[in-house]
Order: C-alpha cells, then structure tokens, then sequence
C-alpha cells in the first residue's frame, strides 16, 4: 500500500524540521499528541521525531504552521509497531 494512501491506524516514524522558539513546536506535538512522555517525542538539533499514522503529518503541519512555526522539512522514516490510540485518527 502507498503511504498516502494509508488510511489505517499503523504508526510511522516522522522526522519535522521546524524552526523552533520558545518550546511552540514541542507544545504543539505534544497537544497533537496528547502525551508530555518523551520518549514519544525526541527532540533533535533542528526539530523532533514523532510516531504517529501517515495522514496525521499534513495536520500536524497545518498546526505548526498556523502557530507561525517554519516547517522546513517532513521525513518519514518507517513503519514502527503500534497502532494510533485515538479514537479519531486525526484531530
């Protein structure tokens, strides 16, 4: 199956490069996420690396954008195990 075409609750690893300030980006995931753990968020030099389903990234970077957060880039990674424990899949 094509990523985006993935409509299903499978988790996948996603790297955002943002431009950060003051912790909004890190916020905003967490919110998204609905989880202050962090081994559900890991922050790296120039963004962070999430889990979460392939049709949630567009969302997420709606978010981040509407708080006036650069998105300089989106990489997914891989597939990981896990499913998406909402209710919806995306907020």
């Amino acid at each position: 199956m094509e990523t985006p075409r993935d409509y299903t609750p499978d988790l996948y690893r996603v790297y955002f490069e943002v431009g950060e300030f003051k912790n909004t980006a890190k916020n905003i995931l967490s919110k998204f996420l609905e989880t202050d753990d962090p081994d559900k968020i890991i922050e790296l030099a120039n963004g962070f690396e999430v889990e979460l389903p392939i049709q949630c990234v567009p969302d997420t970077v709606r978010e981040l954008a509407q708080a006036n957060i650069a998105v300089y880039q989106v990489i997914r990674y891989a597939k990981v195990d896990g499913t998406w424990g909402k209710n919806e899949i995306c907020s």
